[in-house]
């Protein structure tokens, strides 16, 4: 149980500090707490402010976890997709390989193609990722099937693409389907706001795994402490046992002795009575 407190504490601070996140860097797509069906878009951006592909498959599920939420699964992205999200950038999802979720069809945005647009790809290589908050999903479950307005116009108008005075960069890569290497769209984020609080809410974690360490190993202790009380209580009692056997054995011997000793000298006494 010690060895598991032990590691659960590595593992949280290894999270943390094997991805070295500069949060001043991270964007969030749609912005920041406006996620849709509890789905939002992590990127990373460059020293010009332009979002580029930085996590591999395991760093994006571990960003996912350092900002207190999971990886999106497929049909997340699917729900989210159908409630409006559309993104010109690929990113991880919980089966390991990149989506792109498209509305429309755009020749630099996902090989031309609408619906959720996959690709997979070698789990090392580097995309943005797709993380899902189940708190924000519930409440704009609720939201809906209370009639408030978060309809699918309303996701439409948060996922709209910056302006053309914006300067977008292209960014290239190949696909396992296609020689061709087509061309994505960036499209601008926001930043992730929240990332402080993700950090204090695994610094809780941590600390709450401690606290329930340093119980458990104090009620080690204690338990340790009474048990070598009672053995050696029984220890003590066993000795005196010992101690108390061996002063009746050597009484009786003693007891046997005198007997023996008495009737020798009343032997000897009725021997000189008949003697006389």
């Amino acid at each position: 149980m010690i060895w598991l407190c032990i590691t659960s504490l590595l593992s949280i601070t290894q999270g943390t500090s094997d991805l070295n996140i500069d949060t001043s860097r991270i964007r969030v797509f749609p912005a920041a707490n406006q996620s849709i069906a509890g789905v939002f878009q992590v990127s990373n951006l460059d020293d010009l402010n332009q979002p580029q592909y930085t996590f591999n498959a395991s760093e994006a599920r571990r960003l996912c976890t350092y900002l207190g939420v999971n990886i999106a699964s497929k049909a997340q992205v699917q729900e989210a997709l159908t409630r409006g999200l559309e993104t010109c950038r690929f990113g991880w999802i919980d089966e390991n390989f990149a989506v792109i979720p498209r509305i429309k069809a755009l020749s630099n945005c996902g090989q031309n193609q609408s619906g959720l647009v996959t690709w997979r790809a070698y789990v090392t290589h580097k995309f943005d990722v797709f993380c899902f908050n189940e708190s924000d999903a519930a409440t704009q479950l609720k939201d809906a099937t209370t009639d408030n307005p978060l309809n699918r116009r309303d996701y439409s108008r948060q996922t709209q693409f910056p302006s053309k005075t914006a300067s977008p960069t292209r960014t290239t890569h190949s696909t396992s389907s296609s020689s061709s290497i087509p061309k994505t769209l960036d499209s601008e984020a926001q930043p992730a706001r929240f990332v402080g609080s993700a950090q204090s809410s695994a610094g809780v974690k941590a600390i709450l795994i401690t606290s329930t360490c340093a119980l458990l190993l104090t009620a080690i202790i204690i338990l340790a402490y009474i048990t070598m009380r009672r053995s050696r209580a029984l220890s003590s009692d066993i000795k005196q046992q010992q101690e108390y056997i061996q002063t009746e054995e050597w009484t009786s011997v003693n007891d046997i002795k005198e007997t023996n000793k008495a009737a020798q000298e009343d032997e000897r006494i009725e021997v000189d009575d008949d003697e006389s």
